[in-house]
């Protein structure tokens, strides 16, 4: 993994589509007026007013949409997905095993498990648990939500476990023994907070953690890399580095590769500009390539991906370089890829000895292998025609085994292995069928935004017009591709429904350009082009408004409250997953500080002026007809603020407008913490969707 994406992964947290450290920052903001203010009650997250608020929605949400006929059919139905036994147990590499983490009826909390790969390719493989996350939960009277865990390259012998309470970014930090099968007496643990750590070697980690007054940023993530050698507290361990209070964050680790190991830091400026930074003997060396550039040096080589212009090369290439000779001042880059207005690289990652392109063609998946060097391109096959394709695990440090699943709308998951010049690649599990797909069909169009931009999107379902689910993100760079879901297949295509994605600006499908067209003053592009997206359905025939719904979560929930405040003549029903609501004061709850490069700064009078204009809190009316609501969320949430969803939810009932809302009391910023509660969710969503457009 290159150093900047397990900065990205391990450290920043976007408001992502769906996958008590600090509850909040008070602060008065900007604009609030009569009828908003007066709900900040609602942003104490455990307080008696707001729980009690919250237990008399739930109530009158679950009575009303569970008393529908189809809700019971409908959960036991998307239950049997989640908890199925002959689903894909998808596996990472550490040293000799194949490790997978698996929820399912018996085991709700989950199984840290593991084989080895000649038992993988069996039907029935055999698995030893290395951790009972219910075992532990139940003795230590707990409600632990498995986060991963870090293990110690090269040797895997230890690792570092990170556990929720209920499902918040904010984890415990454990070290636990993957020989003896054991968490490790007196080994390095740290308690509840937003964490970053990392191994330096067997008695030293890098850790970013709650030290006390000033050592977290804005948003609550660390501010300092310090490393921590065993034994000693945490509390002294030696200071590396400190970034600024307005960072994202900053985080350290060390790249063991035999024979190229280095150490580095990273300092996340804001979402999408950072430092990276080698430290050596002589102190720390600044890298310099752009902020705005993701970074990836393997062995020898190394890879950026600027963000903007640089050196005379488009946003979006791939630069390669040996690392030492740029050290030494050379700029000669090579292009590795070069992209066009149809195309855009999505990601790159290493084998021991060649590197793997992820490209997308019109939101089409393809695969390449290159040879570093020469860095010839060759296309992998296997990958649908319109659909999707990953490459989830490779051993960078010794081997060219790679992980590939491929999937798409119609089409389940299957996962391949293969071992680049040596084995092609070969299926070695795929995911059951759950629902028929002889009438369904999936198309591509391109509708026309307010401004004439062509905006794609898939339309997947039956030719005749119908129900009809819009679905998008539109945010932060990050891509929706054609993938299946045995949840949606079953809730809504199954019955009738058509589904459909749009790959609208903000995200990533294009490149950086297609997600910076859409940020900050910029962020009426992608509103205006999912409600190109909903007429072009309309003119098509497809439904009619009172047929189409829209649904997002997160940044794709705001996307959702957009709609249904800007566009509500559109819609027939709207559902809002942890969504963002209150733009004016969003920069002041929980991780919203680190957003500010997407979406502006409310404590900047122009940049509130602006975000008051599509802010969902604050453009409700009483007098205009809106769309039935459905707003779904999570206590535990640590990442979107629950106050978001509550406020808007209690705003549209003082105002008259119909709104449902459900609150679950665990699951994090996916609002659900096992199978059960996430057939609980898709359920109440599905059979309110079935409700209203019916």
């Amino acid at each position: 993994m290159s150093t900047e994406q397990a900065f990205r992964d391990r450290v920043l947290r976007l408001p992502g589509p769906r996958t008590y450290a600090g509850w909040a920052r008070h602060g008065s903001g900007h604009g609030y007026r009569r009828g908003v203010d007066e709900l900040l009650w609602l942003e104490e997250v455990t307080g008696d007013r707001a729980l009690d608020w919250v237990r008399a929605r739930n109530e009158e949400t679950v009575t009303t949409l569970t008393k529908d006929e189809r809700f019971a059919q409908l959960q036991r139905e998307i239950r049997q997905v989640w908890d199925a036994d002959d689903r894909i147990p998808f596996v990472v590499r550490r040293g000799e095993y194949l490790y997978n983490f698996w929820q399912d009826a018996d085991h709700p909390r989950g199984l840290w498990r593991r084989t080895t790969l000649e038992s993988y390719r069996q039907a029935q493989p055999d698995w030893e648990v290395v951790l009972d996350v219910d075992e532990l939960a139940a003795a230590e009277g707990e409600n632990w939500v498995w986060r991963g865990a870090t293990a110690r390259r090269p040797d895997y012998d230890r690792c570092l476990i990170e556990l929720s309470r209920g499902g918040a970014d904010a984890t415990v930090v454990r070290e636990f023994d993957l020989r003896e099968l054991r968490f490790v007496p007196d080994g390095f643990t740290l308690p509840e907070a937003k964490h970053q750590v990392s191994w330096i070697d067997r008695d030293r980690i890098y850790v970013g953690t709650d030290f006390g007054p000033g050592s977290l940023t804005a948003s609550g993530d660390p501010r300092q890399v310090r490393e921590w050698r065993r034994g000693t507290p945490v509390s002294e361990a030696q200071l590396v580095f400190e970034g600024e209070e307005d960072d994202v964050a900053v985080g350290g680790w060390h790249d063991a590769t035999p024979g190229f190991e280095r150490d580095w830091i990273h300092r996340s400026i804001d979402f999408f500009n950072s430092e990276k930074l080698l430290r050596t003997e002589n102190g720390l060396r600044r890298i310099d390539v752009p902020n705005d550039s993701r970074l990836s040096v393997h062995r020898e080589w190394m890879l950026v991906r600027p963000r903007s212009e640089w050196l005379g090369h488009p946003p979006g290439s791939l630069l390669a370089i040996r690392f030492d000779d740029f050290l030494a001042g050379k700029r000669d880059f090579t292009v590795v890829y070069r992209p066009d207005e149809h195309s855009s690289l999505q990601y790159h990652v290493w084998t021991r000895d060649y590197l793997l392109l992820e490209t997308l063609t019109d939101v089409k998946s393809r695969l390449y292998l290159v040879e570093p060097g020469t860095w010839q391109r060759d296309e992998l096959p296997g990958v649908p025609d319109i659909g999707s394709a990953d490459i989830i695990d490779t051993s960078p440090d010794d081997s060219n085994e790679y992980f590939l699943r491929t999937s798409g709308f119609t089409q389940p998951s299957t996962l391949s292995r293969g071992v680049l010049d040596a084995e092609e690649p070969q299926p070695l599990k795929q995911s059951p069928a759950w629902f028929d797909t002889d009438r369904i069909t999936v198309e591509q169009h391109f509708a026309t935004s307010d401004d004439g931009t062509a905006i794609p999107y898939f339309v997947v379902g039956r030719p005749e017009p119908g129900p009809t689910l819009l679905n998008a993100y539109g945010g932060f760079e990050v891509s929706l591709t054609p993938s299946y879901s045995g949840t949606v297949g079953r809730g809504w295509l199954a019955r009738g429904g058509r589904y459909v994605v749009a790959n609208i600006r903000g995200g990533g499908e294009y490149g950086p350009r297609w997600h910076q067209t859409a940020l900050r003053h910029n962020r009426h592009r992608a509103y205006e082009d999912l409600a190109a997206v909903a007429r072009d359905l309309l003119d098509r025939g497809l439904c009619t408004p009172q047929q189409l719904g829209v649904e997002g979560g997160s940044n794709g929930g705001l996307l959702a409250g957009v709609m249904l405040t800007r566009y509500p003549e559109l819609f027939g029903a709207v559902v809002a997953h942890v969504p963002l609501t209150d733009m004016l004061r969003y920069h002041r709850l929980l991780a919203g500080a680190s957003w500010i490069a997407e979406y502006g700064d409310p404590d900047d009078p122009e940049d509130a002026a602006y975000l008051r204009t599509y802010s969902p809190l604050h453009n409700l009316e009483r007098d205009r007809r809106y769309p039935p609501t459905l707003i779904v969320t999570s206590t535990r949430d640590d990442r979107v603020h629950p106050g978001h969803a509550r406020k808007l939810a209690a705003r549209m009932r003082e105002l008259g407008h119909e709104v449902h809302y459900y609150e679950n009391i665990e699951g994090g910023h996916g609002a659900a913490a096992d199978n059960a509660q996430r057939a609980f969710h898709w359920a109440l969503t599905f059979a309110f969707l079935w409700r209203c457009l019916g």
